[in-house]
């Protein structure tokens, strides 16, 4: 006995006038009367985001115009073969939707793969990209000159999406550079000591740089023990943070937050809220002052402890550290590679890559930018600065040459798993190389030169110049980009 589900109403007469068409249409909504049927109905609309109406075709159908034209169903068709006909022409549909999906979602679906897969993999400091062996020496007339600054260039910082500059220098004054034209977009001047209650912004000289990731706030930190924080879009001033008891040498976001780390001469390093003006801990292990700090998107910082000669690995959330030896002199400077590797660079004249997971370096190359003096009584040029491009093959450093003329920036190559550095090519500058940053695009590398070294004034290059040099990053081929996992 069949369900009523399936039983056939009797014909409407005005409805048997009306012709074929119509006809066909009382045909779909032949077996609507059941609780059952009403509720497929309603799942076929919500799956197609369509309306059914037996009043007029052309307000709504389900079954597109070509399969009514090609089929030719039998009035007399048994439930059975009714219910299998409907059951076959919704499948139909969904086949059709999905495969219309699939191919509208394709290439997207494989880009935020492809995104994801890179993530995780910079996650866990296994992304190395191979761009040191497709880069060429630069032109002398292709290097830009910014001068803006009084005294020698301290530091300096590049926004994430490589449209601005920002710098600062002895003279104790903040310059927000367009990247693009070389000019310059807003100056905060700095002050006279003894004006520090009325004047906004520094009155000592400047040490350190730190820009958010999302371009939102500046950090500047002094000699005078100070934190400044600014709105970094019109370099208006909104917070000061007090509380480090020695100069603040280092400073940076934790990527992705508003988390700032602060390193100071007092040996400590703290930790502030940016969005709560807030300060949140302080941490302490070096023995010497701090010269140097970094961190990118997980919650741990590393530091150069100067003449302590260790590099410390801090995590913050549990308060912990790791200790690291490899320097024969005073450590100062610290940049991070990826979440796992990192360069330092010291006075005994070495450029070190380290694991965060080895207490010694993977590589170590001495008098990494020769040496200076008589036969016999010759020492190595400081190395005052080093920079990374992330997730790369390709660091550089930067040297304090001292008397010497031939003050250069030097690009490196590291091997696979960070096992060797070797010497790419050198660009001349003149003076001492205080702060080297890479654009995030990897198209340029930007160098704060000054007549004297930031952390004080052993000796003066007169003939230096103090500014920005933008050195571009020229490859052997248009997109040598390569991108491989690491072991």
């Amino acid at each position: 006995m069949s369900s009523p589900f399936f039983n056939k109403k009797k014909e409407n007469p005005k409805l048997a006038k009306r012709g074929k068409n119509t006809a066909a249409l009382k045909r779909k909504g032949d077996g609507d009367s059941g609780g059952k049927s009403k509720l497929r109905a309603k799942k076929r609309n919500s799956e197609h985001n369509e309306e059914i109406s037996s009043d007029s075709e052309t307000e709504g159908h389900v079954v597109p115009r070509k399969r009514q034209s090609n089929e030719d169903y039998d009035y007399d068709e048994t439930p059975q073969e009714k219910k299998l006909r409907l059951a076959k022409l919704y499948l139909e549909q969904l086949k059709e939707e999905e495969e219309d999906k699939a191919e509208e979602d394709f290439f997207e679906t494989d880009l935020i793969a492809g995104r994801l897969q890179e993530e995780v993999l910079e996650q866990k400091g296994k992304l190395q990209r191979f761009i040191a062996k497709d880069l060429i020496p630069p032109d002398a007339s292709e290097i830009r000159l910014l001068r803006g600054h009084k005294l020698p260039i301290t530091c300096l910082v590049i926004s994430a999406d490589d449209k601005y500059i920002y710098s600062a220098a002895k003279d104790c004054s903040i310059i927000k550079w367009d990247f693009e034209s070389g000019k310059k977009l807003h100056t905060i001047p700095g002050g006279r000591k003894g004006t520090e209650a009325r004047h906004v912004g520094h009155t000592a000289h400047i040490l350190c740089l730190a820009i958010s990731s999302d371009g939102k706030y500046l950090a500047t930190g002094d000699m005078n023990k100070l934190i400044m924080i600014w709105e970094a879009g019109t370099c208006k001033h909104l917070y000061k943070f007090t509380g480090h008891k020695g100069p603040v040498s280092g400073l940076s976001f934790r990527r992705g937050t508003h988390d700032l780390y602060s390193a100071s001469h007092d040996r400590s390093v703290k930790v502030w809220n940016v969005d709560e003006n807030a300060y949140v801990e302080t941490l302490f292990g070096h023995q010497d002052a701090i010269t140097g700090l970094d961190s990118l998107s997980r919650e741990l910082c590393v530091t150069a402890g100067g003449r302590d000669r260790s590099v410390r690995v801090w995590k913050i959330a549990e308060e912990s550290q790791l200790v690291f030896h490899g320097h024969e002199g005073s450590i100062d400077c610290i940049q991070l590679i990826n979440e796992e590797h990192m360069v330092t660079g010291g006075d005994d004249g070495s450029v070190s890559l380290w694991s965060v997971n080895k207490k010694r370096p993977l590589s170590t190359v001495k008098k990494a930018h020769g040496c200076h003096g008589d036969a016999g009584l010759e020492q190595p040029h400081w190395v005052a600065s080093v920079a990374a491009l992330q997730n790369s093959d390709t660091v550089a450093s930067g040297a304090s040459e001292g008397c010497s003329h031939n003050s250069q920036v030097q690009l490196w190559k590291c091997g696979q798993n960070y096992r060797k550095l070797e010497p790419l090519f050198s660009v001349p500058v003149s003076g001492f190389v205080n702060s080297l940053k890479f654009s995030s695009s990897g198209q340029f590398l930007v160098a704060g030169v000054g007549q004297e070294h930031r952390l004080g004034r052993w000796w003066r290059l007169k003939e230096a110049r103090n500014g920005i040099y933008i050195i571009p990053l020229k490859r052997k081929l248009p997109n040598p980009e390569e991108a491989t996992i690491t072991e």
